[in-house]
């Protein structure tokens, strides 16, 4: 099986290729192509060593940052965490999709294709298509979040390359993204969250500043409800990018609406930490057994 598997791979993808940093029997995939002919932007796919006969992997969407206008998968951040994830016996895509001026709504549709894309190659990959997440950092995190909370709305719902195939989620990882873009507020240098409601600057991702409406809809608060899918919050107690506000008050309205969810504060972490280091430094948390753990419970086989 694992040499008919590995078959498989090196005739359906561009490039295969073995990661030192991947256990024994995992393999990485780079640059497959999954958006519509013509788009430029690709996913690596993390392939854990073959499950048991019978078994079937859960996986992972990750969704690199970048304050939607740069940012790669080649990031280092995502590697530890598709690393992490491979390791952990997870199927893994780590996905770029459309960036700057005028990128929404693509930039969520490419997200919710990456979700179609990994369910048509489910029986490929041997992956349960009823056991994905998704997970992001920053802006990442955000748009993990439109991905896991506006499935099924017909207006954020791409119509190709994969119709009839659902962008739905089973749990979704939010690492220090914004909820609200309404309330995101400026910090000082300082770390001292202040009153005031940050621009959304010069590059119209999202359209023009009183396009309120554009901005309600891309705001993940506006989402939630009963079918809101569990969620884990992970935000550093020293970020000066997005405030800390932005996740508490996220977990305020899960909890209020009854989704399940957990909102975990990093002491002494700024933006941008992985699953294991920020600043080059160890968090002084466990995140990565945190963030498997949620995986864990909330990606569990479908009781028989």
């Amino acid at each position: 099986m694992t040499r008919i598997l590995a078959l498989l791979l090196l005739v359906s993808c561009p490039a295969l290729a073995a990661d030192a940093a991947l256990p024994a029997g995992a393999r990485l995939m780079t640059d497959v192509a999954f958006l519509a002919p013509g788009r430029t932007e690709k996913l690596d796919v993390y392939l854990p060593a073959p499950p048991p006969a019978g078994k079937l992997s859960p996986a992972v969407v990750w969704i690199h940052g970048g304050g939607w206008t740069g940012g790669t998968k080649v990031e280092a951040r995502a590697k530890n965490i598709c690393s992490a994830l491979v390791s952990a016996g997870y199927v893994a895509l780590n996905i770029d999709y459309k960036l700057g001026e005028g990128a929404w709504p693509t930039n969520l549709h490419d997200c919710k294709n990456a979700v179609r894309f990994l369910r048509t190659h489910a029986k490929e990959w041997q992956v349960d298509p009823d056991r994905i997440a998704v997970a992001g950092g920053s802006a990442g995190g955000h748009l993990a979040l439109m991905v896991g909370y506006t499935s099924g709305l017909k207006e954020l719902e791409p119509d190709a390359p994969y119709p009839g195939v659902s962008s739905a989620v089973r749990a979704v990882i939010n690492m220090y993204g914004i909820s609200d873009i309404f309330t995101r507020r400026e910090i000082e240098p300082n770390g001292t969250v202040t009153d005031r409601v940050r621009p959304l600057g010069p590059v119209g991702v999202y359209g023009h500043a009183d396009n309120k409406a554009a901005y309600r809809l891309a705001s993940p608060v506006s989402h939630i409800g009963r079918k809101t899918p569990p969620t884990l919050i992970l935000h550093g107690d020293k970020d000066t990018t997005v405030d800390l506000r932005q996740s508490t008050d996220l977990a305020a309205l899960l909890a209020k609406a009854g989704v399940p969810h957990e909102l975990v504060v990093v002491p002494g972490a700024g933006h941008t930490f992985d699953w294991a280091t920020w600043s080059k430094k160890p968090l002084s948390r466990d995140v990565r057994a945190i963030a498997l753990a949620f995986l864990e419970k909330h990606l569990a086989p479908a009781a028989k």
